[in-house]
C-alpha cells in the first residue's frame, strides 16, 4: 500500500491576539487547502495535528511559515496509508495544556532545560536521573521509555498534585519528562522548575522526534507511541520491537486500543478482538449490561446473545 497521506504534528507558543476570531478564520484558510485535522487557539499559541495530501500539507506548512508569529515552527512529518481524520476542527480554548495551576506557566518564561535525543539517551542512563511520563495512564500502558515513571493519572491536570505527593522520592535527582511533540513538557517543566526540582531537563520536539533522530534511532523506547488520531499507535524504536501493552482483560501482550462500549464511561483500554466481543466490550460488568452499550448496539446481539456471553464469563444478570 502507497503511503499517500502526510500528517503533521507541531506546536507553538505565541501570542496570539483575538484567538477566537483567528481560530474561525484558520479553519477556514484549512477548508480552502483541503486538510484534515484537529487544531486547539489559544492566546498563548497553537497545537495541531493535520492530514493531507503531499501538496495540501506543503501548502499548509507554506502558509503558516508565511506567518511571522509561525515563521519557526518545526512541523514533524509522518507517512500515513489513509487519511487519518475525517473532518477538519479549529477550536478556541483558555489553554493549550490544562495542569488546573491558580498561577499558570510560561514557557517562554519558565521551561526546563532542552535535551536533543542524543543528549536525553545519555541523561537516562545516569544512575541519579529519574525520567517522568509526562502523558496520559493510557498513552504510558502502550509504550514509554525504558524505566520511566508512570504516574497514577489518568489526564494531565492530575500531574502536578501527583508529583507533590512523591516530590522527597525525586528532589535529590535530576528530573527528565518527556510527552509525544513537546507541548505539555514546556509547561509541565517550568512548573517543576517553580516547584524547586534542582536539574530538570525536557526531551526537546518529544517522542516523535526521538523516534526519527538517524543517530539515537529510538532506542531504550519499548511499546508504540500512542497518538490522537486514527492511527492510534505508531512505532519509535528503530531497533528492536518491544510490546508492553498488555489486554486488559488477561493480560496477554496487546497494542489494540478500543473505548469501553459504555458511552458514560469511555475508558480507554487495550484488548484484542476475541476479547472485546467476550466481554462486550465492556471494561467491567457495569459497563457491560449498560442499556446503551455501543459494541452491543452495532453488533446488534439480542439479549439471548448477551446473557450467553455473561455466562460464558462467569457473570449474571440480577433482575
Amino acid at each position: 500500500m502507497t503511503q499517500d497521506y502526510r500528517v503533521l504534528l507541531y506546536y507553538q507558543y505565541v501570542p496570539i491576539e483575538n484567538g477566537d476570531l483567528f481560530a474561525q478564520t484558520h479553519l477556514a484558510a484549512c477548508k480552502a487547502i483541503g486538510i484534515t485535522g484537529r487544531i486547539l487557539v489559544a492566546d498563548e499559541g497553537i497545537n495541531g495535528t493535520v492530514c493531507g495530501t503531499f501538496e495540501q500539507t506543503e501548502a499548509y506548512i507554506k502558509m503558516m511559515h508565511e506567518d511571522p508569529r509561525f515563521a519557526t515552527t518545526i512541523f514533524k512529518i509522518d507517512l500515513a496509508d489513509t487519511n487519518s481524520f475525517k473532518k477538519m476542527h479549529v477550536r478556541y480554548k483558555k489553554e493549550l495544556v490544562n495542569l488546573n495551576l491558580e498561577d499558570d506557566i510560561n514557557p517562554l518564561e519558565l521551561t526546563g532545560a532542552y535535551l536533543s535525543p542524543k543528549e536525553f539517551k545519555e541523561a537516562m542512563l545516569d544512575d541519579n536521573t529519574v525520567v517522568i511520563d509526562a502523558r496520559n495512564d493510557y498513552e504510558f500502558d502502550l509504550g514509554h521509555f525504558r524505566g520511566a515513571v508512570r504516574p497514577d493519572i489518568r489526564n494531565f491536570r492530575e500531574l502536578p498534585q501527583w508529583m507533590r505527593d512523591h516530590k522527597e522520592e525525586f528532589l535529590e535527582k535530576r528530573v527528565l519528562t518527556y510527552c509525544t511533540g513537546g507541548i505539555r513538557c514546556e509547561k509541565f517543566s517550568g512548573w517543576l522548575v517553580r516547584e524547586g526540582f534542582k536539574d530538570v531537563g525536557q526531551l526537546h520536539g518529544g517522542i516523535a522526534t526521538y523516534g526519527k533522530d538517524p543517530e539515537v534511532r529510538g532506542d531504550l523506547w519499548d511499546g508504540k507511541m500512542y497518538v490522537f488520531d486514527s492511527r492510534i499507535a505508531v512505532p519509535i524504536n528503530q531497533n528492536e520491537t518491544v510490546i508492553v501493552g498488555k489486554d486488559w482483560f488477561d493480560g496477554t501482550p496487546c497494542e489494540r486500543y478500543i473505548n469501553c462500549g459504555n458511552p458514560e464511561c469511555n475508558r480507554q483500554i487495550l484488548a484484542s478482538e476475541a476479547n472485546e466481543a467476550k466481554y462486550l466490550g465492556g471494561c467491567e460488568h457495569d459497563c457491560r449490561i449498560h442499556p446503551r452499550n455501543r459494541y452491543v448496539i452495532s453488533h446488534q446481539l439480542t439479549q439471548d446473545d448477551i446473557l450467553s456471553r455473561l455466562m460464558a464469563i462467569g457473570e449474571v444478570v440480577t433482575q
